[in-house]
């Protein structure tokens, strides 16, 4: 699976562009600084974005590639990432050691999915919050972007299920335009979530 993601992000341009995710940084606007992961972070925009903003920004990604993009990404814009090499399903960190976790378009098989997550809530402090945005199962038909298994694509139920330690912020399914670099172009069908920890 790295080999796919190495090969993905090995070329010069930015495959998800450079900005951040627009409704994860619409999201930050309302949280407190503090410390955040990213995880599955790939090329780095939306932890350079955090860190930019005066966060301490932590991201993991199991491509090397990734890493060497998002590192080229923080020095062009002057702010540090702490940006680790390691697998969502092996990777761990303390327990309460974040603020605020973000997932964008970070999508797992079904048989490791809600282990993953149950196992990120357990990184978030009291009162920290989870901003989650992926592809609902209407993508399918749609070129935007997103796994054409349907069964990596996430429900409400998934979600509210996997995150059922978290008090729902909100919880929605929403058609969108994306114009984040070449790979994700056009109308797409999201999933978006907020959730805190009591």
């Amino acid at each position: 699976m790295n080999n796919q993601w190495d090969e993905r992000f090995g070329g010069n341009e930015y495959v998800y562009g450079k900005d951040p995710n627009a409704f994860f940084a619409e999201q930050l606007e309302s949280l407190m600084i503090g410390n955040i992961l990213f995880p599955c972070e790939g090329e780095g925009r939306n932890a350079v974005y955090a860190a930019s903003k005066g966060w301490y920004t932590v991201a993991f990604d199991g491509s090397f590639q990734g890493k060497v993009k998002a590192e080229k990404l923080a020095l062009e814009k002057k702010v540090d990432i702490h940006y680790v090499l390691g697998n969502a399903e092996t990777i761990d960190f303390p327990k309460d050691s974040f603020d605020a976790i973000v997932l964008i378009f970070a999508h797992f098989p079904d048989a490791i999915r809600s282990n993953i997550h149950h196992k990120m809530v357990t990184w978030l402090k009291p009162g920290g919050t989870l901003v989650l945005e992926a592809f609902n199962p209407l993508q399918i038909p749609y070129t935007s972007g997103g796994p054409k298994d349907i069964s990596m694509l996430y429900t409400k139920q998934m979600i509210q299920s996997d995150f059922k330690e978290l008090s729902t912020i909100m919880i929605s399914e929403e058609e969108t335009v994306l114009n984040e670099g070449p790979l994700h172009q056009g109308i797409a069908q999201v999933l978006r979530f907020v959730g805190k920890k009591g």
